[in-house]
């Protein structure tokens, strides 16, 4: 029986778990010499094992060497589990070795054929987290039982809800700390009915033909088809593989700003406010729940949402817009949900969720978001309707790329050395913002609870210990010291109002740096998927370039390839410029009313005591 062998042709950097890397001209032994949808699994000179591109290597038929190797043989793919690739184990005893001494081959070693393209591989490699989907409100809070709700025409998945940064490094591989809140994407969705839409001129986007004179080599596909960069549809779009049609109001604009590309402006900028949580019932009092009302200043008509009506519009967004930094909402709550305190809160988290998403130029002309605006609360046939026609929106997934305009209408201007510097950078600093802000939010609720719990005690243990004093100079009974003991008096009930100031502060200047914070981490927590599907891209780019240096690919077909992740790039970067931008109002916006904030508090503090030290002026 032969050893399989094989030599690498050239280098390849493993991107997936149950990948392993190869160097150009290593040795590498083989589980099997049948491939498994282009790939072959083996052992690298490293002793690392698992899979790699048949494309990348070259076959060695070596004779049986004189002393076999003890053991067993280990089984053909005994690494991969069911559930989802692992990050590959050492091999056993058993294993071959590459640096082994071993026979002069036996014969001619053969060229394998590149790998074929396929849309789908035979294990489910890394079922997980990656670019879940989005999973919507149930149970206790805000059940979808009434009759503005019928059954959703898109099947939804369970999920997860973000991912902490600490899971940065793993976002979008599928495993399960990966962490962007996303449904799963439609990537082959059939486009013949969006021609008949009415509504301004169609653009129909069409996959590049691809020419065999050059060569049959082909740009791979991940092996991990559970990451956001493949269930976001970023993967299909840059191979080629969108088609469909695009209306003019459907596009999304991306221009050149003086620092860099940014998206276009909304040319009708407007807020909504919420106010006035109510409770409400229905089926005679049985169910219970709390409306919001929203007033959008483009429009002046309030109309009322349910929490639920929050959450389905996230997921729907949270779908579409796969290289946009969805707004996360209030967290959901099991119990107390009808609780002043509660109410209050997510209030003015909505509020701030709802700043966000008026601000951003994108979000805020979304269908789906003015349907949630302006649809009046009353006509349940107008709202399912346009629920409906969002659950059933066509430019999603990898069409969604197409209704991205770029600059000058051909995006061919970017440095892609220059983007990938301008990613890891920001990279760097959503992970550096992330710590701070977790650090922040922990000293600030922990600040809060003292000024709640142990500032207020303090200082009217200090207010009854001077009341104390007051009484024991009452026994004195001289009239020339009634005034010090009505004036020590004063100064116990002084330090007690102190202490109520105290615990009254966190509401007014502490709790709106926390909800700030919430909001920011929800951001954070979304841009690893987002930096994966450009990654994604550009990692496609380079696999193309090094196949024309090669003479197995047309550059016709590399350029195209490069221009479509140059629209995914300049997507990236004007989302990344409007992060800083909103980020620099806030921040600065919220530092000053914690400050102004500080300053009044203590004022009172000060007149506190200035009244107490009047006091003794008639002693």
């Amino acid at each position: 029986m032969a050893l399989l062998r094989a030599r690498a042709l050239y280098a390849f950097q493993s991107e997936n778990p149950g990948e392993i890397s190869l160097r150009e001209h290593e040795v590498l032994s083989l589980c099997s010499d049948q491939e498994i949808e282009g790939w072959l699994e083996g052992v690298n000179s490293r002793g690392d094992r698992g899979l790699f591109p048949a494309s990348y290597v070259q076959l060695i038929r070596a004779a049986e060497p004189p002393a076999p190797l003890p053991g067993p043989a280990p089984a053909r793919y005994a690494n991969l589990p069911t559930g989802g690739l692992e990050p590959a184990a050492a091999p056993p005893a058993s294993t071959f070795h590459p640096q082994q001494q071993l026979p002069p081959p036996a014969a001619e070693p053969f060229q394998l054929p590149p790998p074929p393209v396929s849309s789908g591989y035979p294990f489910p490699y890394g079922g997980g987290g990656g670019g879940s989907a989005y999973q919507p409100s149930q149970g206790s809070d805000d059940d979808w039982d009434d009759d503005w709700d019928d059954s959703s025409t898109v099947a939804d998945e369970p999920g997860v809800l973000g991912c902490s940064y600490a899971d940065y490094e793993n976002a979008g591989t599928g495993g399960p700390a990966a962490g962007r809140s996303r449904r799963s994407t439609r990537s082959d969705l059939s486009l013949s009915s969006r021609g008949s839409q009415p509504g301004g001129p169609l653009h129909h986007h069409h996959p590049p033909a691809v020419g065999a004179a050059k060569s049959s080599a082909t740009v791979s596909r991940n092996l991990n088809r559970f990451s956001t960069f493949v269930k976001s549809g970023g993967e299909a779009f840059v191979l080629g593989e969108a088609s469909g049609f695009v209306r003019d109001g459907d596009k999304l604009c991306v221009v050149l700003g003086p620092h860099g590309p940014e998206w276009q402006e909304n040319p009708y900028p407007f807020q909504c406010s919420i106010e006035d949580p109510t409770k409400q019932t229905k089926f005679k009092g049985m169910k219970s729940y709390i409306a919001y009302k929203l007033v959008p200043s483009h429009t002046g008509q309030q109309v009322h949402r349910r929490y639920k009506h929050f959450d389905w519009l996230y997921g729907r967004l949270a779908e579409k817009f796969p290289v946009i930094s969805v707004p996360h909402l209030p967290e959901k709550q099991a119990t107390g949900r009808f609780e002043e305190d509660f109410i209050s809160k997510r209030r003015k988290g909505l509020a701030w969720w709802m700043d966000h998403m008026c601000s951003h130029p994108v979000l805020a002309q979304c269908d789906a978001f003015q349907h949630f605006l302006t649809c009046p609360s009353t006509d349940e046939k107008a709202w399912k309707q346009g629920k409906r026609k969002a659950e059933k929106d066509e430019m999603v997934g990898a069409n969604f790329f197409l209704t991205i305009s770029v600059p000058g209408g051909h995006p061919t201007s970017l440095d892609l050395q220059e983007v990938e510097s301008q990613v890891d950078v920001f990279k760097s600093f959503t992970k550096k913002m992330d710590e701070s802000t977790i650090h922040l939010n922990q000293t600030v609720n922990e600040f809060a609870r003292k000024q709640v719990t142990g500032f207020k005690k303090e200082y009217q243990k200090v207010g009854h210990s001077f009341r104390g004093l007051s009484q024991a100079f009452e026994m004195d009974q001289q009239p020339f010291s009634v005034g010090l003991n009505q004036a020590i008096a004063f100064t116990g009930e002084a330090y007690d109002a102190i202490g109520e100031l105290f615990a009254d502060q966190p509401r007014r200047d502490l709790d709106p740096v926390v909800d700030l914070l919430a909001l920011y981490q929800g951001h954070l927590a979304n841009f690893p998927d987002i930096i994966h599907v450009q990654k994604g891209a550009l990692t496609k780019v380079k696999e193309s370039k090094r196949h024309v240096e090669e003479g197995k690919m047309e550059a016709q077909k590399a350029d195209g390839i490069q221009d479509r992740c140059n629209i995914i790039s300049f997507a990236t970067l004007a989302e990344i410029h409007h992060f800083h931008k909103i980020r620099v109002r806030d921040f600065k916006s919220q530092m000053q009313h914690f400050l102004q904030q500080q300053i009044l508090f203590f004022q009172k503090v000060t007149q506190k005591l200035e009244e107490a030290l009047h006091k003794y002026d008639s002693v």
